[in-house]
């Protein structure tokens, strides 16, 4: 059972947990000693396309359920921007899941990037590097990029119990999953049209003071899907020519229309098959008949724990560079359909299941798949993720993969919800706040998923004090 795993609280030195790590033969490298004195590894600035970037933490996009109706920000999106912006992270790896149009949005709260929220998220990049620059003392190296994203088969754009998906061809499992049809499949008139307004929404972010965009081509979203579209008739779909012809129109748009933002994407490197809730409570992996599965890009097709197959991603990736593309994001498999594997948790999500195996197994598989992606692309730096898991021993851990050239930044998502201060505590050699340390409960995904605006009920005090944190209380009740 997934709750019989030993948890981070129980070891006290990092010796004893680098031990149980060797033990349960999970290999994740832990520096033991980070330097206050800007000599460390992670203090390290760094040259990207002739900027700066002053460190080496970066904050991870997330999706936001906090914005009004008609996609502006609110109060409570400005308050987790400004918390990014005064963690001590010089990267601000995307800022935001921003949906390019309605009908793409995740959620009837999500951000969208359109001529009507233009003048707010103008305002609050300033405000970003003005509050960095209050508390650092400078933000001339400071990088603050916006996600550009369409949900694809997981927009929800009206309703939060209302699904609407666009997909990208029809799938014998995700359809399957998610009571998909060939009535879904996006035409390739309509491709044209999301295309445009990934394009108008990069020009709106370069207005807006953004430093790129972040075209997201992770966690099964619309971008995401085009890769594995193998069955796809047309122009987007068969060939690695077609599958890449989605993004490849959005790129040469953008530096067409915007030619002075930079560009970068999200990718998920590394894909498995789709998990369900078995009877047990525990995730399996959905039945599947043919001898290799065709529809995971990054992975080798073989059973429930596919390792990667990086060849195409490889491929994928020079052909970014190709582009002038110099940074990339890295991520492996989907909050939708294999969330053990993209977001290794102690606890479950509300409509989610138990871990099918020990979570920090799949922080593992995070880091080693972006070494391996280093390896084999030397020259294009990336930003790794999948590390809140490790709780105290985060900073560790992220040392010692700077440190150790298995990834360029380490992005934090999660954990700077409930403790944006990570960042500078660790480079100031100061002590973290144990009260502040995500501990994986979930509730930043499950308040959400109940129609709640995003947050940390846990740990922020903010977010506890709100009347949402006592009906999240009595949702998990009758959901246990």
């Amino acid at each position: 059972m997934a709750n019989s795993y030993r948890k981070v609280t129980e070891f006290k030195t990092i010796e004893e947990f680098q031990n149980y790590l060797n033990q349960q033969n999970i290999r994740i490298g832990l520096e033991k000693n980070i330097p206050a004195d800007g000599s460390a590894a992670l203090a390290q600035a760094i040259n990207c396309n002739g900027r700066t970037i002053g460190n080496r933490w970066a904050v991870l996009p997330m999706e936001g359920w906090d914005c009004s109706d008609d996609g502006t920000p609110t109060e409570y999106t400005r308050r987790r921007w400004l918390n990014f912006a005064s963690s001590g992270a010089k990267l601000i790896y995307g800022t935001e899941a921003a949906a390019v149009m309605h009908s793409g949005r995740s959620n009837p709260q999500q951000l969208l990037v359109a001529d009507h929220t233009a003048e707010t998220l103008k305002n609050l990049c300033a405000e970003m590097r003005q509050v960095h620059k209050d508390k650092f003392g400078r933000n001339d190296d400071l990088l603050i990029g916006l996600q550009l994203t369409h949900s694809g088969r997981y927009s929800h754009p009206n309703k939060a119990d209302v699904l609407e998906s666009v997909t990208a061809y029809s799938h014998p499992l995700l359809d399957k999953k998610f009571g998909n049809s060939a009535d879904n499949v996006v035409s390739d008139e309509e491709i044209k049209n999301i295309i445009q307004h990934f394009i108008k929404a990069a020009v709106i972010a370069q207005n807006a003071g953004f430093d790129f965009v972040d075209i997201k081509q992770a966690h099964g979203y619309l971008g995401h899907e085009f890769l594995t579209a193998y069955d796809r008739k047309g122009p987007y779909g068969g060939s690695f020519e077609n599958r890449t012809r989605f993004f490849r129109e959005i790129v040469e748009g953008i530096q067409k229309a915007a030619p002075t933002l930079e560009i970068s994407a999200r990718l998920s490197i590394f894909d498995i098959m789709p998990f369900v809730k078995g009877d047990d409570q525990i995730g399996h992996p959905m039945k599947w008949e043919q001898a290799t599965y065709p529809y995971a890009f990054g992975g080798d097709g073989s059973g429930m724990d596919m390792d990667e197959n990086l060849t195409e991603v490889v491929e994928f990736v020079k052909l970014m560079q190709s582009y002038g593309i110099k940074l990339i994001c890295a991520t492996i498999g989907s909050p939708y359909y294999n969330v053990h594997m993209q977001r290794p948790a102690y606890y479950p999500v509300s409509d989610g299941y138990l871990m099918p195996e020990h979570p920090l197994y799949n922080v593992s598989r995070h880091i080693k798949a972006v070494a391996r992606l280093k390896e084999l692309c030397p020259d294009i730096l990336v930003v790794g993720s999948g590390y809140t898991c490790l709780q105290e021993y985060l900073p560790n851990a992220a040392e010692y993969a700077v440190k150790n050239n298995l990834t360029d930044f380490v992005g934090i998502g999660r954990m700077v919800l409930s403790y944006p201060e990570i960042c500078t505590d660790t480079l100031r050699g100061k002590a973290l706040n144990r009260c502040k340390i995500c501990r994986t409960f979930g509730d930043c995904t499950n308040a959400p998923r109940n129609g709640m605006i995003s947050g940390c009920y846990p740990l922020d005090h903010f977010y506890k004090n709100l009347p949402e944190a006592q009906r999240l209380k009595e949702i998990k009740k009758m959901l246990k």
